[in-house]
């Protein structure tokens, strides 16, 4: 009788967890709207900074540079790539 009382409690603890939230920033856009108030959630739809500021005019808002940004481009590291020898 204990384990199916135990067995219960848990099943009913499990099910009163919140679900686990999504990944905030869409890595397909490189400019992400932050919207304040009530329910604070990120619009990651534009592709700049321009057309997320009128987006974001007349609200509780601010735009950022999405970090997940799938084409973004890092500079190599030094003057020129590096080049590998090949040892015979």
């Amino acid at each position: 009788m204990r384990i199916l009382g135990l067995a219960i409690l848990a099943i009913a603890t499990a099910s009163m967890a919140g679900s686990a939230r999504a990944q905030t920033y869409d890595p397909s856009y490189p400019v992400c709207l932050h919207v304040y108030g009530k329910a604070t959630y990120y619009e990651c739809r534009y592709t700049s900074l321009a057309q997320c500021n009128l987006s974001a005019s007349g609200r509780a808002a601010q735009c950022l540079v999405n970090p997940y940004f799938a084409s973004a481009y890092q500079e190599p590291y030094g003057r020129y790539p590096k080049r590998h020898r090949r040892v015979y």
